[in-house]
Parts: structure tokens; sequence; C-alpha cells
């Protein structure tokens, strides 16, 4: 038998090199097509990364992120590629190692054993990137190692590959000197693309465009009104964030609006009282721009005729979106770090969503969760600034004052104010006359309304350092078991009154003598407990303490809040004295010690119906600093018998 023909020499050998007799090429006719595809979309890929990797490090190098719209679609466009080239690389580099690991050259084959693994590596990296099916890598640590993996692994075959080539055909330097030349103008292209986006992240809105949301100080970036459906995604937040979503479903923030009974009643006198004093509704955005943002910002609620029951916006509530697109407190003359005005002092603007965010199509939604979930750091610069983390955050709305707008009064009238008050106490470190300070000094509101929950959530994380993936409550327990109630769900009130326990404690201290002030104290009344004589008089002297409270209580609506004690005196099963009693009407004792705002209008009468346009000044205010008391005396008439 004849010896076999040798195949003929390659094309890309050089002419002025002698081939090595018998030389059979490693690439064949049909597997030299499959290479030449996995190297355009290697070239493409590579093109891409290089872009993606500028962005990356100048940001690293500003301490900023320079991620935006167009980014995100070069990203998409950087997981299209690698997925793309996952088979055919798969195939070419599965056939090119059976047909080639029998070679002479031993070396070239050692290091196509480490090109081909590396490369394996770097897409198994990408892909666990991305967080497809179970592979989430939640860890914080582990999603870092994998990144540095995938940024590393693909300079590692680059290196490879030029070793490998080194056993075949004279690698073509011009082709490759023109490829990086390309890549260069292609990059900067995409990067004068990205810098002409005008859209801008964390903006604060100009002073112009208050004009329109007066008198609340809220306002957006541009002035302009906001999309209503975009301020509206709470379902698609709950896809990665499912337990945050549960958690705010059932808050006082997601039951702000008219969707609120007690508002609903308040909010409603106030724009109707508006529109017979001032020919509008204008006055009541004082209300909205902390309780009907959804509404308010996208311009529907000084329309007289919007239907504050049954138009979707009037349910809203404050959503996931709002509270997540407030962009900067707005600073003052007298303040350029953070406003602490209150009265929604701050600037909201419409977020800028992942393509396909919107939707509907069932494909085109995974990849957009799959984009989020694989790039996450645009969605967090977007949604969760570093001013989410501070108190002044929060004073945006739990401080308020009125203006003349409303009350035709003057033009500051101090409201709730929780932010003042934390500063002032001991829970803050800023009081040294507090009786009660906790082990460490609290540095915003979310250190106790946003306790640390496990979860399994997308963007839980390690928080306390104790292995556990946690989030922050986003029930923000506290005091409104009322709303709760209201809607029957018996486990939020419960959740509330647990966070509540030891926070106020009530002693009776001890009994004086003929129910004078200066009469003689027995006291304290444990653990001997004196005998009080028939038909005499004494004085209860009772304490009432804020033990855990950051700010005044109670706070908020203050001059509504029904906070009184309840005190009953009884001789074996037999009472003998009440104060503090609900009769059959349902209306609580008049005589009994409120802790509360007993406010009046210009008239002298209670402000009793949340009614902020009659208010006028206070005839007492009985709250409770935080770690103080407030004693109360109770005369006790004993019968005879």
């Amino acid at each position: 038998m004849s010896a076999p023909t040798p195949a003929p020499a390659p094309s890309s050998w050089p002419a002025n090199r002698p081939m090595p007799k018998g030389y059979i090429p490693a690439l064949g006719p049909k597997l030299k097509r499959l290479f030449n595809v996995v190297l355009f979309l290697v070239a493409l890929l590579a093109a891409n990364s290089v872009y993606l990797g500028t962005v990356t490090l100048r940001g690293w190098l500003d301490g900023a992120s320079y991620e935006n719209y167009f980014y995100l679609w070069m990203f998409l466009l950087h997981l299209a590629l690698g997925l793309l080239l996952v088979v055919p690389f798969i195939a070419f580099g599965t056939i090119h190692l059976i047909t080639s690991r029998n070679r002479r050259n031993r070396r070239a084959v050692r290091v196509g054993y480490a090109l081909f693994f590396t490369a394996i590596v770097v897409l198994l990296s990408g892909l666990a990137l991305m967080r497809v099916g179970n592979i989430e890598l939640r860890q914080e640590a582990s999603r870092r190692f994998v990144y540095w993996l995938h940024v590393i692994a693909p300079l590692s075959a680059g290196w490879l590959y030029w070793l490998h080539r080194l056993a075949g055909p004279r690698i073509k330097w011009k082709y490759g000197m023109m490829y990086g030349a390309a890549v260069a103008v292609l990059v900067a292209a995409m990067i004068g693309v990205q810098n002409a986006d005008p859209r801008k992240l964390n903006v604060k809105g100009s002073p112009e465009g208050r004009k329109y949301f007066e008198p609340s100080l809220g306002v957006t970036a541009d002035g302009n009104f906001l999309n209503a459906d975009t301020l509206m995604m709470d379902e698609y937040c709950m896809k990665c964030h499912a337990d945050a979503y549960e958690q705010h479903l059932h808050s006082a923030h997601r039951i702000s609006s008219f969707n609120n009974p007690m508002y609903f009643a308040s909010v409603n006198e106030t724009r109707e009282f508006a529109l017979k004093r001032d020919g509008d509704v204008k006055a009541s955005r004082w209300c909205a721009g902390c309780h009907d943002p959804v509404p308010f910002y996208s311009g529907q609620f000084d329309d007289p005729k919007y239907d504050i029951v049954n138009h979707p916006t009037a349910r809203a509530g404050i959503t996931c979106t709002v509270c997540h697109a407030i962009t900067s407190l707005n600073s003052t003359e007298w303040n350029d770090h953070y406003s602490t005005r209150g009265n929604a002092d701050y600037t909201i603007e419409e977020p800028i969503h992942y393509p396909f965010a919107k939707s509907e199509n069932g494909v085109l939604q995974w990849i957009n969760n799959q984009l989020v979930k694989a790039k996450p750091t645009f969605h967090k610069q977007t949604f969760l600034k570093p001013l989410h983390k501070t108190g002044e955050f929060c004073s945006s709305c739990h401080k308020v004052h009125l203006p003349y707008a409303v009350n035709h009064y003057k033009e500051f009238l101090r409201g709730q104010d929780h932010w003042g008050s934390f500063l002032l106490s001991g829970v803050s470190g800023g009081n040294a006359r507090s009786f009660y300070y906790p082990e460490k000094a609290k540095s915003n509101c979310a250190e106790c309304h946003m306790p640390l929950r496990e979860s399994g959530d997308f963007g839980a994380k390690d928080f306390a350092v104790d292995g556990r993936l946690t989030i922050h409550n986003h029930l923000f327990p506290a005091a409104n078991t009322a709303l709760p109630y209201l809607q029957g769900k018996e486990e939020i009130v419960a959740a509330h009154q647990n966070f509540m326990k030891d926070v106020v404690r009530v002693d009776l201290f001890g009994v004086k003598e003929e129910a004078k002030i200066d009469g003689e104290l027995t006291a304290p009344l444990r653990p001997a407990v004196p005998t009080l004589k028939p038909g005499r008089k004494y004085l209860l002297e009772t304490v009432l303490r804020t033990l855990k409270v950051g700010h005044l209580f109670s706070q908020g609506t203050v001059d509504s809040n029904e906070i009184w004690l309840d005190v009953t005196v009884t001789s074996g099963n037999r009472i003998i004295g009440r104060n503090g009693a609900i009769d059959a009407e349902g209306s609580v004792d008049p005589w009994s010690h409120f802790i509360n705002v007993f406010m009046l209008d210009r008239h002298g009468n209670r402000i009793d119906r949340r009614n902020p346009q009659d208010t006028f000044t206070p005839l007492y205010n009985k709250q409770i600093p935080p770690g103080a008391a407030q004693i109360v005396h109770f005369e006790m008439a004993l019968p005879e018998q």
C-alpha cells in the first residue's frame, strides 16, 4: 500500500519558511470555518469588553459610576455575544482537542489544554455572574472572587493563545494591529455616545421648578411631571425583593394616601376648604408631597375633579419607586449638605430602568431580569443612594411646619418634628440630660425602625457579619397599629406590638395622704403595699417613662392621637374608682389624662378632625421627651365601707 498523501500546506504558512515533510494542519477546512466563527465572536466580545472595562476603570479611579442607559445596552450585547460563543467554542475546542492530542509538539498540546480550560473558566464565570436559575452568588465575597476570575481569565487566555500559536503559522501582527486600532476607534466612539446621553442621575431640582409644587417643598429634577406608571412598579420590584415587597405592602407608608381612611377624611376636607377659600386646591399640595406623591408628581392632584376614591394613583401610597427615586435633599442657603426643613424638601426624578422593564413580553421580561441580576450596579446607583441611609432622609417627611398658604396665619408654624427631638435625645447620644440611654447611640432612624430580618431576597447581604443574609425591615415597625387593625391584619398588629414592648412604662409609684401634693408620701409601692383607710382621700402618684423612644412620645399626628391612662381602683371584686373608661358610644372619659397636644383654631375651638387649614395654636402639649418621664396625680376618695 502506498503511504497517505500529506495534506497541503496551509495558505497562511510563510513562503520563506520550509514546510515540514508530512505536516498535517491542525485545523481542517471545516474546523477552520468553525474557528473563524469563534474568532469573529471573540473579536467582537473583546472590543465590547474593552469598552465596559474602560467605563468601570474610570469609575474606580474617579470614585463614581459612569454606567448609563447606553452602557446597559452594551452590557446586554456582552451577554448576548457570550452566550452565542458558548456552543461554537465548546464544539471547536472539543474537536480540536481530540484531533490534536497526539501531535508531536507536546508543548503546543499542553498549552492548548491550558488555553481550552482557561476559556471554559471565562465562560463558566460569566454564566455564574449572570445568576441564571439557581446560581445566585448571594455572598459578596463569592461574587467578587468570580468577577475577578472573569476579568483575569481572558487576559490569561490571550497570553496562552499567543504561546499556542508559536507552534504553528507565524502570527500576522499587522492584522492584529489593525484590529487593535479598530477596537480603539470603536471604544472611543462608544464612550462618545455614552457621554452624549443627556440624562443624569442624582441631580437636584432647580429653584424655578419649585413653583408648581408649592407650598410643598418637593420638586422634580427638571420641574416637569413624572410618569405615574413608572412610580407604581411595586410588582416589578417584587421579582427580586419579595420579602421587602411583602413587608412594605403592610406598612403605613404603603397606606399613606387616599387609601388611608383617616387621612382621606382629613385631606378631603382640606381640599374642599381650599377650593371654597382660594378657588383651587393648591393648599393641599402641602399634604401631597409626603402622602400622595404619585398623583402629585404626575400632575393629577391639582384637578378638583380628581377621583380620590377610584383612580389608581389615589391608592398608590408611598410606593417602592417613590422613596428610591428621591435623588437629593434640597440644600438651602444655610445648609449645603442635606436639608432638614421637612415638608417633603427633596428632589425626585423618574428613574431610568433597564431595557424592557415595562415590556409585557415574557422573553423580554426575562432578559430584563437577567440583565439586572448580572449587572446590578446601575440599578443600585439609581435606586439606593447614600442619602437613603441617613436620618435626614426620613426628616424630609417626618418633620413639618405649616406655611401661610395652608392656614393663612403665618409663614412658619411648627408641626411634628421627629428629627429635632431625636437629635436632642439620649438615643442619638446628643443629650446628657436623658435618664435612659441605649448601649450604643443610634445614628439614624433606620437603626430602630428598619431592623434586620433574614431574607432570601436578591439584595440580601450579611449586614451583621454573622453569616446570615438579611435585609432591612420595610414594614417600618412603629406605633401605628390602627391601620392594620382596621384592615383585619392581626399579624401586622402583633408585629408592631412586639416592637413596642418595654418602650414606654407606667409605674404606680406611691400614695400621698389627704390627696395633697405635700401630703405624707408612701413610696415605693413594692414590695411593701400600704393599707388604705376607708373614707380617706389619697393622691396616687403615677409615673410615665419613655425608656426606648428616640423622639417625643407621642409624635406624628399628636392632635388626634388617642393615648391615655386607664386607671381602675378595686377592692376585691368591687370597682370603687375608674378614670379613662370608654363609654357605650365609644368616647373616652374626657377627664382622662391624655398624652397629646390639644390644638386650637383661631376661634378657640379644638382641632379634632386633622384639619390643618384651621390650626392656630396649642392649648397644651403633653408629649413626653425621649428618655424622660411625666408624673400624673389621681385623687382617690375611698368610700366609708
